[in-house]
């Protein structure tokens, strides 16, 4: 179903449509001309145009451009009489969604109108997708410690400097990292990651430079590794306090050389990547302890950003609330959740010990079990079920 705004200055075309239509199950509105259908349209959402080309005081080529002017979303189909036609045509230029021809054929509106739910439809599906993504990739809130990351990235993001991200567990530091890539000059270039920690350490090297076929036992074919896909673009090491010593070495010789060489081959391949680093460990104490190499470490620290636990920002919880309540209840189709305020307070009264990822975790939980609100009560039973 529906809603139709039909503009023509004949009352019996108007008419005709207005019953054809509701017994389709549409609901419609009528205007007699440009400007009363002008005004019908800024006061109500509608999801398909009828416009006639030719009426008085203002004909259908101003109507469809003041329309577009206030929405490019609803689907306007043009209404033409003979020697119309070329007219109509220049009207598709200028952004209709389609023309039909009086005296109008009845089956082909209908099936005209229905192709333009369909493609309204996945437009919109379309536009939901990129704003998820888009929200993933937020860093939320307006406390001074996270006002200070983001102002260092929005300095530094411009520029090919190598930065190193710390920070606890869950606090963000993918998040920085995506930052710094999508403010970059590289931003439509690839930005590859790469999970030190979940790679083997026998396996890490074939990983970061590739392998040529043959190269071990399992190396059925070549393959191109982290850093070649990474090319022109960027490359983000996760969690690399995590990284063996041998291939901190490969690291560090292609951040000096701008080259690598896959796994079985001598020949070099020249790379250009951008390289950013995190880790959740104390690398000087890794140093110290001989665990990292004190050279890499200088090597990818030109910047130096720490982002902030979230107990070290419990201002930025109400924003963040919000945030998490917003894409949670759009991913499970349901309306938004009332966080009340008694709730917030006992959200800040919580150690975060997982930072954004168990307060995310939280929120969901909230979401789910709690019918309209979330209050103090919600909170204090469901935030930490096992704690005592």
């Amino acid at each position: 179903m529906a809603k139709i705004l039909v503009v023509d200055d004949e009352k019996s075309i108007r008419e005709t449509l207005k019953e054809i239509l509701e017994y389709e199950d549409h609901k419609v509105d009528l205007a007699e001309d440009g400007e009363a259908g002008i005004e019908k349209f800024k006061l109500k959402k509608y999801d398909i145009v009828l416009l006639d080309i030719k009426m008085p005081k203002k004909d259908g080529v101003e109507i469809l451009t003041e329309i577009l002017q206030i929405s490019t979303e609803v689907p306007i189909i043009m209404i033409s009489g003979h020697g119309n036609i070329d007219t109509a045509v220049e009207t598709i230029k200028k952004g209709a969604y389609d023309f039909i021809e009086k005296p109008l054929d009845l089956n082909r509106l209908l099936v005209t109108i229905r192709n333009a739910m369909d493609k309204n439809s996945l437009v919109k599906e379309t536009k939901t997708l990129k704003r998820k993504v888009s929200k993933t990739f937020d860093i939320i809130g307006e406390s001074e410690p996270i006002q200070q990351v983001k102002d260092i990235i929005d300095k530094v993001a411009p520029t090919d400097a190598r930065v190193l991200i710390t920070g606890p567990n869950g606090s963000g530091k993918e998040l920085v990292a995506r930052w710094l890539h999508e403010k970059s000059v590289r931003e439509k270039q690839a930005f590859v990651e790469v999970n030190c920690a979940a790679i083997p350490s026998e396996l890490i090297e074939s990983e970061l430079f590739g392998h040529e076929k043959g190269a071990f036992t399992s190396a059925h074919k070549q393959r191109k590794g982290k850093f070649e896909q990474a090319h022109n673009g960027t490359i983000f090491l996760d969690e690399i306090g995590d990284m063996s010593l041998n291939a901190q070495a490969k690291v560090l010789k292609a951040l000096e050389e701008k080259k690598i060489s896959r796994v079985g081959s001598d020949k070099d391949i020249n790379v250009n990547v951008r390289i950013i680093a995190a880790t959740n460990k104390n690398l000087k104490e890794e140093i110290k302890n001989n665990n990292f190499r004190e050279d890499l470490y200088h090597r990818l620290s030109v910047i130096l950003i720490t982002v902030p636990s979230l107990n070290d920002r419990k201002d930025d919880i109400p924003l963040l609330a919000e945030h998490f309540n917003n894409l949670i209840c759009s991913d499970y189709g349901v309306p938004n959740k009332d966080i009340k305020p008694n709730a917030i307070n006992e959200l800040k009264k919580i150690n975060w010990t997982g930072n954004i990822r168990e307060f995310r975790n939280v929120l969901e939980r909230l979401i789910i079990l709690c019918e309209t609100e979330i209050t103090a009560k919600d909170v204090i039973a469901y935030a930490q079920p096992i704690s005592k």
